[in-house]
């Protein structure tokens, strides 16, 4: 029932974000899911940060970001804050279509979209993040979402 909430709620700001940025709102809202816990994170409820994007980066030209940050423990990383979570989804957007355009290209293809975002910078080994994983969880959520999608569009 959790996931079907989410779709509900969540999805109208992903189809916006991926009609104003070109990107498959699936693979928008996959990502939201999985950076977020289902919207469940400390930094979407404090932050409405909802895909764990840090506060790099300037806040100039860009209308969705106003250069606002939150840190969740001390000593840790600046996170974007945001004044709505829509602000959220359409800075990933952004995000994406600026700075992965290869991904943005080929998100109505959710595996080729998965691929090209797990073995990007995006994700940091670094940190933690295992790409293989990440690939996966993408193609699973999105497989998810679209079935939830389509039993509410054949109610």
């Amino acid at each position: 029932m959790l996931k079907e909430i989410f779709v509900k709620e969540y999805y109208p700001m992903a189809k916006a974000a991926g009609e104003r940025f070109g990107i498959n709102p699936v693979v928008i809202l996959a990502q939201c899911a999985i950076e977020s816990g289902w919207a469940s994170s400390n930094l979407t409820k404090l932050g409405n940060n909802l895909f764990g994007i840090c506060a790099y980066g300037s806040s100039n030209n860009n209308p969705y970001w106003k250069g606002d940050k939150i840190r969740l423990n001390e000593g840790g990383l600046s996170f974007r804050r945001y004044n709505n979570r829509e602000d959220s989804f359409m800075d990933f957007g952004r995000l994406i279509q600026t700075g992965y355009p290869n991904a943005a290209g080929v998100s109505h293809y959710v595996s080729a979209y998965a691929q090209e975002i797990a073995y990007s910078r995006y994700i940091s080994e670094v940190n933690g993040d295992n790409r293989m994983q990440y690939k996966k969880l993408i193609i699973q959520i999105a497989a998810s979402i679209q079935k939830i999608l389509t039993l509410r569009e054949a109610e």
